[in-house]
C-alpha cells in the first residue's frame, strides 16, 4: 500500500470516527476540563511528533 493511499485511509476514517455521536460527547467533556484539555494537548504533540518520525523512516532525508 502507497504512502498516500494509507495516509488518505487514515484521514478518512479519522473523519468517520469524528462524526460519531459518544466521540463528539467525549471532545465536549475534554473541552469543559482544563487538565484533560492540557493532557489531550500533549498527547496529540507526541502522537504528531511521533508520526513525523515514523515519515522520516519512510521517507527518508533528502538532500538538496
Amino acid at each position: 500500500m502507497s504512502a498516500i493511499r494509507l495516509a488518505v485511509t487514515v484521514v478518512s476514517a479519522a473523519m468517520t470516527m469524528s462524526r460519531h455521536p459518544a466521540v463528539r460527547a467525549g471532545i465536549h467533556a475534554v473541552a469543559n476540563n482544563p487538565k484533560a484539555r492540557e493532557a489531550a494537548a500533549n498527547a496529540t504533540r507526541s502522537v504528531a511528533y511521533n508520526a513525523g518520525v515514523i515519515a522520516r523512516h519512510i521517507v527518508g532525508r533528502r538532500t538538496p
